[in-house]
């Protein structure tokens, strides 16, 4: 390993994160810190229609703006099930509960500060419900979009989420 952790506190939690301070030595001997976010693992699911898809829209704090991204999220707990978790999140934000969920694969989230993962599905055979939205969700707007818009978004800037744009090149490349 090239970095030994010497000794780690906990500096601030929530019911959605951990932050810790860690004091690491380098392989070459220097002495630091690091930052590290502890985040439960979430999924992010594609919800495909033929040849639109859905997005959702919400007011994002840290950006201070409304955001276009794929349904996302995660549970704050650990060993959730990712299809499970991708099941779920799908129906709490859009509603929509699918026939067919097909696991893409996993990437972390911002590995430079976070531990987080996310789990990338993809969602056909789709049909409405009531959403179940979190209090934090309560402004939370549902759009079908055609899936060449989407991309179009995607390219210029429209969609900025890192997160939506990971799990849709997986889905090209797969």
């Amino acid at each position: 390993m090239s970095i030994k952790t010497l000794s780690s506190r906990e500096v601030y939690r929530n019911p959605w994160l951990r932050l810790r301070e860690d004091r690491i030595q380098r392989s070459n001997g220097a002495e630091g810190i690091y930052g590290v976010v502890d985040k439960e693992d979430c999924a992010i699911v594609i919800p495909l229609d033929g040849d639109h898809i859905y997005l959702v829209e919400q007011f994002r704090y840290t950006v201070q703006q409304r955001c276009l991204e794929l349904p996302q999220g995660g549970w704050e707990t650990k060993d959730v099930n990712p299809e499970e978790l991708a099941r779920g999140e799908l129906k709490e934000e859009t509603g929509l509960v699918a026939e067919t969920m097909r696991f893409l694969g996993s990437s972390y989230v911002a590995y430079g500060y976070a531990n987080q993962k996310m789990h990338i599905f993809v969602a056909t055979g789709l049909t409405q419900h009531d959403k179940e939205p979190d209090p934090e969700e309560h402004d939370l707007q549902l759009h079908r979009v055609p899936v060449t818009e989407f991309e179009a978004m995607l390219r210029d800037g429209r969609i900025s989420d890192v997160c939506t744009l990971a799990a849709w090149g997986l889905y090209r490349l797969k």
